[in-house]
């Protein structure tokens, strides 16, 4: 097993997921090239020029301008990596956007019929999930330092080994 580790980089069941994750990406793209192989075409290489030229560029920068307004002065107490924390549910709230966003901009046709909900209330719900993920985000690094906190204190709290408890 380990030297299966070695040679692979992680274990079996990485690779097994990997494998069955690629099989079902390739059975999805023969059944929609069946059915419309010019404009799953169209749409792949759209969707790449839109995501390398314009998406890419953007998130890139929104990230880095997060991190210089953000950037704080070093402190005694460790900090958790909280970049992450701000994140994931942007990217989250991002891809409800991208994948909703002529719903949620009233751009779409309604169907009122297949969905029963009215024509405004998606921009409001998305925004409610949006804050939502922001809230359980801002939970989650606030009790990772806490955790952080908790622990420096106990270390600097135990006495050293070898020094004398004595003034």
């Amino acid at each position: 097993m380990a030297r299966f580790v070695r040679w692979y980089g992680s274990g079996p069941l990485h690779l097994l997921v990997l494998i069955c994750s690629f099989a079902l990406t390739g059975y999805a793209l023969v059944r929609l090239f069946a059915l419309r192989p010019l404009d799953v075409a169209i749409w792949f290489v759209g969707a790449a020029i839109l995501h390398d030229l314009i998406l890419l560029p953007l998130y890139s920068l929104a990230d880095l301008s997060a991190h210089a307004v953000l950037r704080h002065r070093a402190t005694r107490v460790p900090q958790p990596p909280w970049i992450n924390y701000l994140r994931v549910p942007t990217f989250l709230s991002g891809v409800l956007l991208l994948v909703w966003f002529p719903l949620i901009f009233d751009l779409s046709v309604p169907y009122p019929g297949a969905a029963r909900l009215p024509e405004g209330v998606y921009l409001g719900r998305w925004l409610v999930i949006t804050g939502v993920l922001f809230g359980i985000s801002a939970l989650a690094l606030a009790l990772k330092m806490r955790r952080v906190r908790r622990a420096a204190r106990a270390d600097e709290e135990r006495p050293a080994r070898g020094r004398d408890a004595s003034p």
